[in-house]
């Protein structure tokens, strides 16, 4: 992979500002703890990172080519309701399919791009206050139980998929509040 060079950071660190995500094959109970509470928090973090942002600043994209800090909010929102989803059909079906989407397409969206993010933030308080409630109450078995992704033709657990939705919020969180940084909006 090619790197551009942005001033004094590469399009990589841009895009993956804490770096890509690393597979949990699987956990302990620890870990899934500490899970938990970033996901309990992660509403709060990104509440905090765009405050005080104004329409011109959410309307900027976190890199060149890269979604708006607005398309990016929306996103947390789109993706970690169908995470949500996945997790509930997954405790509920037998290593279900899950239903793939665009997540680009879903940025394009008229929702994703000229909607306030307030809308997504209260989608994602309740959202979080839910998911957390739920995975609170998993068993060590129910944690090991899978879905089948079929774009990726891989199955995947539910620790695994845990520890990506923590690192995903993390990520997107990151791009934002790199970009404020770089830009000098704190």
């Amino acid at each position: 992979m090619t790197e551009t060079n942005t001033g004094n950071q590469t399009d990589e660190h841009l895009r993956y500002p804490i770096g890509r995500y690393n597979d949990a094959l699987q956990s302990t109970p620890q870990e899934r703890e500490e899970w938990i509470e970033h996901l309990r928090r992660l509403p709060d973090h990104l509440e905090e990172a765009i405050e005080g942002l104004d329409e011109d600043q959410l309307n900027t994209p976190y890199r060149d080519g890269g979604w708006t800090v607005r398309q990016v909010v929306h996103h947390l929102a789109d993706s970690h309701m169908n995470a949500y989803m996945r997790l509930k059909l997954t405790l509920t079906e037998d290593q279900p399919t899950i239903k793939p989407y665009e997540e680009g397409d879903w940025a394009k969206q008229p929702d994703a791009f000229g909607m306030s993010v307030g809308s997504s933030l209260l989608i994602l308080r309740g959202l979080h206050m839910r998911w957390t409630f739920a995975l609170e109450s998993l068993t060590n078995e129910q944690w090991g139980r899978t879905f089948f992704h079929p774009e990726s033709q891989s199955w995947t657990r539910l620790d695994t998929q845990t520890s990506h939705y923590v690192w995903h919020g993390q990520h997107h969180t990151a791009q934002i509040t790199t970009l404020k940084k770089r830009l000098g909006w704190v």
